[in-house]
């Protein structure tokens, strides 16, 4: 038996759980999400939780169990908490801006770098060098956030760039100077 698959998924107060044929759909107060579930699984709803349970013992059947599990924890989670993803903007004159649903980056090109703004999610600047990215859905969070680092990612040598907030740059040093050894190190 899966271990993250056989464990019931708590539903909070705030949060509702619906099931329609195949379709599970979950709606609290940051919003609405809904999943189709495969039919090689089975959803059952109680009062104050979801159970996942699989149908067969195949391989396939075996994996999805866990992964559907996880996203509907995920869908109760988002719908009554949220989730975020901070980000940093490291370097000279690198900034952000945003208005209405377009993000402007300043990252060191010679034109401004502007990104559209997934619908259900929202990018709040506490300062211009610090975006956080926040939605219901883990996997939109996550995939803006990441759109948003490949735009100017780290780089190793002077750390400038966009990065998340808990992540660490492994340094390189630059070109080591070597002096007058070079200069008197040649023919004589």
């Amino acid at each position: 038996m899966s271990r993250i698959g056989r464990l019931p998924v708590p539903v909070p107060q705030g949060a509702t759980v619906k099931l329609d044929g195949a379709r599970l759909t979950v709606e609290g107060p940051k919003g609405t999400l809904a999943v189709t579930v495969p039919g090689v699984l089975a959803v059952e709803l109680g009062s104050e939780q979801v159970v996942v349970a699989r149908r067969d013992e195949e391989q396939q059947t075996r994996a999805l169990h866990g992964l559907y599990r996880a996203l509907v924890a995920n869908m109760v989670q988002g719908t009554v908490n949220g989730f975020s993803r901070n980000l940093e903007i490291v370097g000279v004159g690198y900034r952000a801006e945003v208005s209405g649903k377009r993000l402007t980056l300043h990252v060191g090109f010679s034109h401004p770098v502007v990104l559209q703004i997934p619908e259900g999610l929202a990018v709040e600047l506490p300062k211009p060098t610090t975006l956080i990215v926040k939605g219901a859905d883990k996997q939109l969070v996550g995939q803006f956030a990441a759109t948003i680092r490949r735009t100017a990612p780290p780089e190793p040598y002077k750390g400038k760039g966009i990065r998340y907030a808990n992540e660490t740059i492994r340094r390189k040093a630059g070109k080591a100077a070597t002096g007058a050894a070079a200069k008197s190190g040649g023919g004589s």
